[in-house]
């Protein structure tokens, strides 16, 4: 594992690359079924189910499988992800996908980054990375936090270079893989684990890519939704000021201060995307983080008409939690991460089998639901 402070990330980047650098090497390319949707789309569905719905429902079943010893203790999910190798891989645009570990204020935060290998720095084991640590780049990134048990981790859908847009996943530093930890929408350690996804792109990707700074985007599954809009937006959004956030089946109002909240009112771009057979707790917390993100925007001094052009939701996709194909959660997660131009970066809005998602957050924001669980 890789050790990075904030105060000598390049020195210890150097240290641990010493260390762990036969690991990188010898780590085997995850190709799965030869899309390499994050390396073992297939493999890792049951071991590590995303979203709130699935839990570790997947990931604990299998903790002793292989074995007869009936006295073993079950895995914890992050202890079966780490059982799947990192390393270096190809994506499916035939970029390069790095997926790594390093130390973030104590925490194990295991990345992938995919991009072209010119753009990887010479401090990797990329073949063919020409870059110098904190080089800016021309390309942004799309950073992703995966739902409960990490499945859109491992599946990685938003890899690959997509509109300019470097694919970045992380995974989360908990043993039921739980972004902000706890349960339901209860998040415990989400300060925490916010802090550390802001330092892995301040401090440490610059030491490993070259991209620009001022052009990083967010994508939220689920659990990763929950902490996006719960911590990472409030204290760390002023941070990424003029970006956006893509906010997938689950959103909280604030749980944390909002730190220069006129900045991230008035420039953030959010989008609340969710079904109509949700959950029934993201029912209730979607409508809430709406409200909460539109006061916000309004008190930045935006009109309606301003609001509803940074702030857009759309429910419409007759399907269960993150079904936004209306069949299966890997599909439908999918199916937005193809469409993140469309939605985010200035698209028409329109996502084939669900038709235009970018109804303004004014006058929208009590959701109509069918049903759900």
């Amino acid at each position: 594992m890789l050790t990075v402070g904030r105060s000598s990330a390049l020195v210890a980047l150097l240290l641990s690359f010493l260390i762990l650098g036969a690991a990188l090497v010898d780590a085997s390319p995850q190709r799965g079924n030869g899309r390499n949707r994050g390396g073992n789309r297939g493999g890792n569905r049951g071991a590590t189910r995303g979203g709130t719905r699935g839990g570790n429902r997947g990931g604990n079943a299998n903790g002793n499988a292989g074995g007869n010893n009936n006295n073993a203790q079950p895995q914890t999910a992050q202890e079966q992800a780490a059982q799947i190798p990192g390393g270096i891989s190809q994506a499916t645009d035939g970029s390069t996908i790095l997926d790594m570990t390093v130390d973030i204020n104590n925490l194990p935060i295991r990345f992938k980054v995919s991009a072209a290998a010119a753009d990887f720095t010479t401090l990797t084991d990329v073949t063919g990375a020409t870059q110098d640590p904190n080089t800016p780049g021309t390309q942004g990134l799309n950073v992703l936090l995966h739902g409960d048990g990490g499945q859109s981790f491992f599946d990685f859908p938003n890899q690959g270079v997509l509109s300019n847009l470097a694919g970045v996943a992380v995974l989360a530093p908990d043993p039921n893989l739980f972004w902000g930890g706890g349960q339901g929408l209860d998040r415990t350690d989400g300060v925490a684990h916010a802090q550390a996804v802001n330092d892995l792109i301040l401090d440490v990707l610059p030491q490993v890519l070259s991209f620009n700074s001022s052009n990083v985007f967010f994508t939220g599954v689920s659990g990763g939704a929950l902490l996006m809009s719960g911590f990472f937006v409030p204290a760390h959004g002023a941070n990424f000021a003029g970006n956006g956030v893509l906010l997938n089946c689950g959103a909280l109002a604030p749980q944390v201060d909002v730190v220069d909240a006129a900045t991230v009112g008035a420039t953030t771009r959010i989008h609340f995307q969710s079904t109509q057979d949700e959950l029934a707790s993201l029912q209730q917390s979607i409508p809430e983080a709406i409200v909460a993100y539109e006061q916000i925007a309004a008190d930045a001094g935006l009109s309606a008409a301003e609001v509803n052009a940074l702030q857009t939701v759309d429910n419409t996709p007759n399907g269960g939690h993150c079904e936004f194909d209306g069949r299966d959660f890997v599909d439908g997660i999918q199916l937005i991460a193809d469409n993140f131009a469309t939605i985010m970066q200035g698209g028409d809005g329109e996502v084939n089998g669900i038709g235009n998602v970018l109804t303004g957050v004014v006058g929208n924001e009590q959701l109509v639901f069918a049903g759900g669980a």
